[in-house]
């Protein structure tokens, strides 16, 4: 199975195609899809870039990354690394 993932344009979050052909924000609630239906995702999501910017496939077991791009999705559905650490220093500056 695969899913489809992209980055947001307005925040460059990371996003993946629901139901519906709706963004969804979280692994858990993307769409699975098999390899007839993701091409078909991935050409209709490409005529959409002001939803879907670079969108690709990647393969999955269940709702987990593997092939080999794996520990890359695995980080990428975490959310951004950035902005926890961000978060995390300006709750915790002394003033």
């Amino acid at each position: 199975m695969k899913l489809l993932t992209a980055n947001r344009l307005n925040d460059g979050r990371v996003i993946y195609l629901g139901e519906a052909d709706h963004a969804v924000e979280t692994i858990d609630a993307a769409l699975p899809l098999d390899d007839a239906a993701a091409d078909a995702a991935l050409a209709q999501s490409q005529s959409r870039p002001a939803v879907f910017v670079n969108p690709y496939l990647i393969e999955v077991e269940g709702r987990a990354p593997s092939g080999r791009d794996r520990l890359k999705e695995r980080i990428r559905s975490a959310g951004p690394t950035v902005g926890h650490s961000l978060g995390f220093v300006a709750r915790n500056e002394i003033a």
